[in-house]
Formats: structure tokens, C-alpha cells, sequence
């Protein structure tokens, strides 16, 4: 088999496990508070991670050990955090769906807080029209959709972009990417924790002898939070940057198809051209890179 076609797989077997998130999370909630299921899911993951790296990053100095800390308390944390309490009030798939648009989220900060870059008329265009779509998402009328959910989920891409330009700044710092997401998952854990004791009154351990219980919190910790970010940099690596990224754009249908077949959720009209508005506002916004990309690439 060739590299190239082990990156197609690698990156197929990702977004359907990114996707699957959503759904895995939403049925954990039945059972667990959102701040259990992200810690457990993490600790799980921190665990995983040390015993593949079978080492820990040095000290080197405050400064560097701040960038782990913002981006720990960011992209581990309040985005996970946010995107768990949000589906306690909305759909599963109208988390994917939102949670999409983070790119758009991570354009507007570097250029209006960071002063980097430029927005192009194309991706004002985009994000309009994405905005539509999740406007049309969060208020279809389906039953038991409230749209303080859907505004969390949107918060919550808040906080991804900003977990994305901060790991922009620890790549260069030279480390591996298995010990540095191991330093971010450290100091997620660590900000969750207060949340938890707070939160928590009781813990009941005869919820892990449940099948599903056990196998959805093993998939969320061992599958999307150690192995997928592994998958992710293989594709990369064996595709580009400009092949991998087209398949992200299948999360959100990945996710809606899988909360009707599996959750049983309704996908109403509104809901549907949506979710298309959605997707083609995120086209068009990443239309100029994606040009821009693979014009290098074909130098």
C-alpha cells in the first residue's frame, strides 16, 4: 500500500472519530456531569500519551511553560468544557456543525487582536453566510433545542481559535508533538480540577461497569484524545496540508448522520439548508489558501 493511500485512510479513520465525538459525549451525559466526562476523557489521554512519549518535558523557564499553560486552559479545558455543556441543551449535531467554523474564529483574532494577516472579501462572504446557516441551525424549531447551547458552541470555537494561534508559538520551540501535548493535557487537567470538586457531590463507581459507559469514555479518551492527533499529523505528512484539510469538511455530515442513525435526532429543513449554508460559507472562506497552497505545491 502506498503512503498516499495510508494517508487517505489515516485521515478517514480521524474525522469519522472526531465526528463521532458528539454523539459518544451526548450518551455519556445520561450518566456523568460535562465535567467529569472531560476530565476522565483527558486523564485517560494523559496517561496514554506518557506511556507512548516515556518521558516528560524538562522546565525550561515561566515564559515557555505560559504558552502550555493558556493553551492547556483554552484548547483542553474551556473549549472541551464549553462544547460538553452545550450538549446538554442542544443536538449533537448542531455542536458539529458549529464547532466547524473555528477557522473563521482563528482568521478574526489574528487579524483584529493579533494585527496579522488580511481578510479577503471571499471569506467575509463566507463567514456570512455561515452565520446564516447556523442562525437557520439554532432556531429550526426542533424540539429541545435551546439556543443557549448553540451559543455556547459558539464560545467554545472562540476558544479553539485561540488554542490554534497559541500552538502556533509552542511549535516553534522545537519539541515533539506527543510531549507537548502531553504538557497541554497536564495543565487542562489542572484547571478542570477545582471545577470538578466544586461540582461534584458524589461519585458513583458503578457507572463504569457499564458497557457503554466504560467503552464510550475509553473511545474518547484513548481514540480521539491520544491516537487522533497522531492519525491527523500522518495525514499531513503523507497528503498535504491542502488534501487533508478537504476532509474536515466532512465532520459535519459525519456527525448529523450519525446523531439521526444513532441518536435519533431530527433533521428539519431549516436545519438541513443550514448545515449547506454552513459548509459553503467555510468553502469560500478557505478558498483563497487552498488556492494559494496548492499553486506552491504545483511549483
Amino acid at each position: 500500500m502506498s503512503d498516499t493511500m495510508k494517508g487517505h485512510l489515516s485521515a478517514s479513520l480521524t474525522v469519522v472519530i472526531w465526528a463521532m465525538t458528539f454523539i459518544s459525549t451526548k450518551v455519556l451525559l445520561k450518566d456523568f456531569l460535562p465535567i467529569e466526562i472531560l476530565f476522565i476523557r483527558f486523564l485517560i489521554g494523559f496517561i496514554v500519551l506518557t506511556i507512548a512519549s516515556r518521558k516528560i518535558l524538562p522546565f525550561k523557564s515561566w515564559r515557555e511553560e505560559g504558552y502550555f499553560m493558556i493553551a492547556g486552559l483554552f484548547g483542553v479545558f474551556l473549549y472541551y468544557y464549553l462544547e460538553n455543556v452545550a450538549l446538554t441543551y442542544t443536538l449533537a449535531m448542531n455542536v458539529g456543525i458549529i464547532g466547524s467554523v473555528s477557522p473563521f474564529m482563528t482568521a478574526l483574532i489574528s487579524r483584529f487582536i493579533l494585527k496579522q494577516g488580511k481578510i479577503p472579501r471571499v471569506f467575509v462572504l463566507g463567514f456570512i453566510c455561515s452565520m446564516i446557516g447556523i442562525a437557520l441551525i439554532s432556531f429550526s424549531g426542533t424540539i429541545n433545542v435551546n439556543p443557549l447551547g448553540d451559543g455556547l458552541a459558539l464560545i467554545a470555537t472562540v476558544c479553539w481559535a485561540s488554542y490554534s494561534l497559541i500552538i502556533k508559538k509552542i511549535s516553534t520551540f522545537g519539541y515533539g508533538t506527543i510531549v507537548t501535548t502531553q504538557r497541554i493535557f497536564f495543565y487542562g487537567l489542572l484547571f478542570m480540577l477545582p471545577v470538578l470538586l466544586i461540582t461534584l457531590d458524589s461519585f458513583d463507581v458503578s457507572r463504569f461497569g457499564q458497557v457503554g459507559n466504560l467503552g464510550n469514555l475509553l473511545f474518547l479518551g484513548v481514540g480521539a484524545s491520544a491516537l487522533c492527533f497522531v492519525t491527523w499529523n500522518f495525514s499531513v505528512k503523507n497528503l498535504g496540508a491542502v488534501r487533508a484539510t478537504v476532509y474536515i469538511y466532512t465532520i459535519p455530515m459525519l456527525t448529523t448522520l450519525a446523531s439521526v442513525l444513532i441518536l435519533g435526532e431530527t433533521l428539519t429543513i431549516k436545519t438541513f439548508f443550514g448545515i449547506l449554508l454552513t459548509l459553503a460559507g467555510l468553502v469560500l472562506s478557505e478558498l483563497p489558501n487552498l488556492l494559494r497552497q496548492r499553486k506552491r505545491t504545483n511549483i
